[in-house]
């Protein structure tokens, strides 16, 4: 199982999240070929999400009817199509559509795994596989850390898309000739009933208790580990590109290291009737605490890296909710249970990163080039406002109904 299974779906997961957060090695070098404003930098970064998004129920629909092997090597094919468009484009808008064609593409990688461990895994485990899932993706952001600054230096940004959209091919192949055909039998319900059976999760009143925090969290995790943490480390912290690089390094271990302690954590936390749910949770309140510091004035590189370390490793709490949240619905379900949240989840996440970018904008830039520090305060504000008002949510949502699942 873990060869047949597990692996070849993690590698598609390490690719995933390093098509996340590579912009936020690469942003010096496409701001300065193509002149891009703070805003423009965020709406192309973001546009990952908004497709992503867009593909989440539909996906359930598919994944639940053809199977995870079959969806997730044909999406890669689009990564692929998106990674190599991206290496061509000379203009913002071909950039636009090869970042949302990459979106698209990886909109499977976590979705089509999750499906697949709940058809493989015991049910009291997945917490555990899934947390071993989600390290191959704090794998990917390391990778996409230092090692994508050293290619680029080698072979400039271009010559790295080329490099990951060969792998994007090679890793469907994988998934498409590795992965064992079980559990893929055409679904004997029809379409339209599939679609309907999204009414049983929005339905659901325990969807809606945690839907907004953990929106809210993961909204804030992905705009700045996935792209403003770069800028802010050399305009805020005043680190040249080699020490962003080493930070960027050191955020995506701590990420690694959430995802797969999470994993660990929760999986003995279950047997002493601890819900998943419950350790996000917790996990995602915690983080407003980092991000709060990123408020204050630091100049030394040990406290900006153990506040920005411990926001990569809470920040990861987020994902708990999704096997968590899978426990309340039956197994058929699955696919749409997480898809349903996921869209939610990145439609505010490109919101966010939009936003954020448009917020910087407000302030002039500096005279060494970089973006105003109060423009970075102010963003970070907006995100640690909107991630209370869901704690906020949370706790007063069992006092407008009657009856609410506990988690």
């Amino acid at each position: 199982m873990i060869v047949r299974v597990f692996l070849p779906f993690a590698i598609g997961y390490f690719l995933s999240f390093l098509l996340r957060v590579v912009n936020a090695v690469i942003a010096p070098d496409l701001v300065a070929e193509l002149d891009l404003s703070a805003a423009d930098l965020g709406l192309l970064t973001s546009a990952f999400f908004i497709t992503f998004a867009l593909t989440q129920l539909p996906l359930g629909v598919l994944l639940d009817r053809y199977g995870p092997r079959k969806v997730e090597s044909a999406f890669l094919l689009l990564t692929a199509a998106g990674a190599l468009l991206f290496s061509w484009a000379e203009n913002f808008p071909l950039l636009i559509l090869a970042r949302g064609l990459i979106g698209l593409g990886v909109s499977a990688c976590m979705m089509a795994a999750f499906k697949a461990y709940v058809s493989w895994v015991p049910k009291e485990r997945l917490a555990l596989i899934n947390g071993c899932h989600l390290a191959a993706g704090g794998l990917g952001a390391i990778a996409g850390t230092a090692p994508v600054e050293f290619l680029s230096e080698i072979m400039g940004w271009r010559g790295v898309f080329v490099v990951l959209a060969i792998m994007s091919l090679c890793i469907s192949a994988l998934i498409y000739l590795i992965i064992p055909r079980r559990g893929e039998i055409p679904a004997s319900e029809s379409v339209s009933k599939q679609i309907r059976d999204y009414g049983l999760v929005f339905k659901s009143s325990f969807f809606w208790r945690i839907m907004p925090f953990t929106v809210m969290s993961q909204a804030a995790f992905f705009s700045l580990q996935a792209l403003w943490s770069g800028p802010w480390l050399r305009d805020v912290a005043g680190f040249d590109r080699d020490i962003v690089g080493w930070g960027l390094t050191l955020i995506a271990i701590s990420v690694f290291v959430g995802f797969l302690v999470g994993g660990i954590l929760t999986d003995w936390l279950r047997r002493h009737n601890i819900s998943p749910i419950t350790v996000g949770f917790y996990a995602m309140f915690l983080c407003v605490i980092p991000q709060a510091f990123l408020l204050i004035e630091m100049n030394s590189f040990l406290m900006v890296s153990i506040v920005w370390m411990v926001f990569g490793l809470l920040g990861t709490g987020g994902y708990l909710i999704y096997p968590g949240l899978s426990q309340f619905f039956p197994v058929h379900l699955a696919g749409r249970v997480n898809t349903a949240l996921n869209s939610f989840v990145f439609v505010v996440a490109f919101v966010g990163q939009w936003a954020v970018g448009a917020v910087i904008e407000l302030w002039p830039v500096q005279a060494s080039g970089g973006y105003a520090v109060e423009g970075y305060q102010a963003g970070i504000v907006m995100l640690l406002v909107a991630q209370l008002l869901g704690v906020g949510w949370y706790y007063l949502f069992p006092l407008m109904m009657k009856k609410i699942p506990s988690a």
